[in-house]
C-alpha cells in the first residue's frame, strides 16, 4: 500500500467531512473534530461535536461528552463516499496479513501515525480556524482501545495549541480518583 497516497485520500476526506459538517451544523458551533479507527484499523472515521449540543449534558459528565469522540454528536458524518473507499483499501490491504502476523501490528501503527499527521497538518495550516473562526479541539482516537496516559499527553499537546488542550490535560489529570 502507498501510505504517501492513502495520507493524501485521508487529507481530502477530513476536509470535505469537515466543510459538510460545517456547512450544515456551524450555526451550532462545531468546536471539536475527530478522526478514529478501529484496534483491526480496519477504518478512518471522522466525528465532531457542537457547543449546542453540549448545553444539554450534564454539568458532571461534561467533560467526558465534550471530550471522547465515541459520544459525539455527529459522527461518521461527512465525505461519506471517501471514507468508504478508504475503509474499502484498508480492509483489502490487511487481507494480505495473517492475524498473528507483526505486519499487521506496523500497519496499524502506520495507519494510526498518519491519521494524526493528517490532523496535524491541518491544525498547522488552520483549517478549521479559517473556517470557523474560533479554535478547535483535535484528537485522534481508537474505538475499544486505550493509549498509554503519557501517549494520549502527547497526542493532546501536538495537537492542540489552544485552551482544550490545558482543559484536556486538567481532567486528564483527574482520572482514576
Amino acid at each position: 500500500m502507498d501510505f504517501g497516497i492513502l495520507k493524501q485520500q485521508i487529507e481530502n476526506a477530513a476536509k470535505k467531512a469537515f466543510l459538510e459538517m460545517y456547512e450544515k451544523h456551524g450555526a451550532e458551533k462545531i468546536y471539536s473534530f475527530a478522526l478514529y479507527s478501529d484496534e483491526g484499523a480496519m477504518t478512518v472515521c471522522p466525528a465532531a461535536n457542537t457547543l449546542k449540543v453540549l448545553e444539554t449534558i450534564d454539568k458532571e459528565d461534561e467533560l467526558y461528552y465534550k471530550y471522547e469522540p465515541a459520544e459525539w454528536t455527529y459522527e461518521m458524518e461527512g465525505a461519506d463516499e471517501e471514507f468508504d473507499n478508504i475503509c474499502t483499501q484498508l480492509r483489502e490491504e490487511l487481507k494480505k496479513y495473517d492475524e498473528d502476523d507483526q505486519g499487521v501490528e506496523d500497519f496499524q501503527a502506520k495507519l494510526y501515525s498518519l491519521c494524526i499527521e493528517v490532523l496535524e497538518k491541518l491544525k498547522n495550516e488552520n483549517f478549521f480556524t479559517s473556517i470557523t473562526g474560533e479554535d478547535i479541539f483535535l484528537i485522534f482516537t481508537v474505538s475499544d482501545y486505550e493509549f498509554e496516559i503519557q501517549d494520549l499527553k502527547k497526542l493532546i499537546v501536538r495537537l492542540n495549541d489552544n485552551d482544550y488542550q490545558s482543559e484536556y490535560l486538567e481532567w486528564m489529570a483527574t482520572w482514576g480518583n
